[in-house]
């Protein structure tokens, strides 16, 4: 059976409503080598669907990161918590940069959780910032 694409104008909604960054590392679209993907939050394996209100602007890392995980523990109170959900929560209430605005913190549970399970630091990223930073195209005015 042949995969479902998602239609043009769906991305395009999802990407416009992100402001065409991933919806969980901020990295921005325009500075990446390839297109970003979209990501059902609730996955297809769990009865996630096609609607826009489950489709979240993911770059390549994060969506290989997130895979089909809806939740994670939190690092700190060893607690099993839903990972973040940009359909639902604002970044702002569970993220927060650095001093240098090139690591991502984890500021409840949920964020914390986050920044592991989906490697919201990882080193290709950081050097991406730091980077950016220097040019004034990071953090990305859409936060």
């Amino acid at each position: 059976m042949a995969k479902k694409t998602i239609p043009v104008a769906i991305r395009r909604v999802v990407a416009e409503r992100a402001g065409w960054c991933c919806e969980y590392c901020k990295s921005q679209e325009k500075f990446s080598p390839q297109p970003f993907t979209l990501d059902h939050f609730i996955p297809k394996s769990k009865s996630g669907n096609d609607d826009s209100e489950n489709l979240v602007l993911a770059c390549h890392g994060c969506n290989g990161s997130k895979l089909d995980k809806t939740e994670a523990l939190d690092p700190l109170t060893k607690t099993l918590v839903p990972l973040f959900n940009p359909r639902v929560e604002t970044w702002a209430e569970h993220f927060a940069w650095d001093g240098t605005f090139t690591r991502i913190l984890g500021m409840t549970p949920v964020g914390r959780a986050t920044v592991i399970a989906l490697k919201l630091n990882r080193k290709q990223l950081t050097n991406l910032r730091e980077f950016l930073v220097l040019f004034g195209e990071h953090p990305p005015k859409t936060i």
